[in-house]
């Protein structure tokens, strides 16, 4: 799997996917500030965030897989870095609809790894891991008997972006300026009314 680009991927934050999960865009954030607000509150004890849902195994593999989906660049961090899995972990908690695709699809992902190369993806080379995503990633290329995986991974990518843009390293990473006040309103910049093919009229 190509390394995707984390600027793209973002159309994924509203996407369709969820929409059979009846999760709407508020539902999103509400979750996001629950992750966020926990994680803060258990800093300030000293203490170390346990998911509910995920089992040890599964949590490894969820962290593995989320940073393949948005790794770290020289822009900002991963999806670890931003706790988009302990997001995950309470929309698991949350949606319990969303449980049995997740918990099938890491299973799957495990089987086909340990069919091919004996081993959990977790386990795995990075080439190995890579082939095996290759090959769930691109749903028109993808062969039948991929199916289960492909629906897995598009999910599971959908949630990781969805994760990732609601958080604050997200809101940070798409340099969003919204709910700034500003002094004086400079206009629109040049160069975007000139592709416009527009222009401002001076009052008489």
């Amino acid at each position: 799997m190509t390394e995707p680009n984390r600027r793209d991927v973002v159309k994924f934050l509203l996407a369709a996917p969820l929409a059979p999960f009846a999760i709407s865009a508020l539902d999103i954030e509400r979750a996001s500030e629950l992750t966020r607000e926990t994680l803060e509150s258990l800093s300030e004890r000293g203490q170390q965030f346990k998911p509910k849902f995920f089992t040890a195994a599964e949590w490894r593999t969820v962290r593995r897989l989320a940073d393949l989906v948005i790794p770290r660049d020289d822009r900002s961090g991963s999806a670890t870095d931003a706790a988009v899995p302990e997001f995950m972990d309470f929309m698991m908690g949350q949606y319990p609809n969303m449980q049995k695709w997740m918990r099938d699809g890491l299973a799957w992902l495990d089987a086909e790894c340990t069919t091919r190369f004996s081993h959990s993806f977790v386990s795995c080379t990075n080439d190995q891991r890579t082939a095996v995503l290759d090959d769930i990633a691109w749903p028109k290329r993808a062969r039948e008997e991929m199916r289960p995986g492909v629906e897995f991974f598009n999910r599971f990518r959908d949630l990781t972006a969805s994760g990732f843009w609601s958080s604050r390293m997200g809101v940070q990473d798409l340099r969003y300026r919204g709910n700034t006040a500003l002094a004086a309103w400079p206009g629109c910049p040049p160069a975007a009314l000139q592709k416009l093919g527009v222009s401002y009229k001076k009052r008489t």
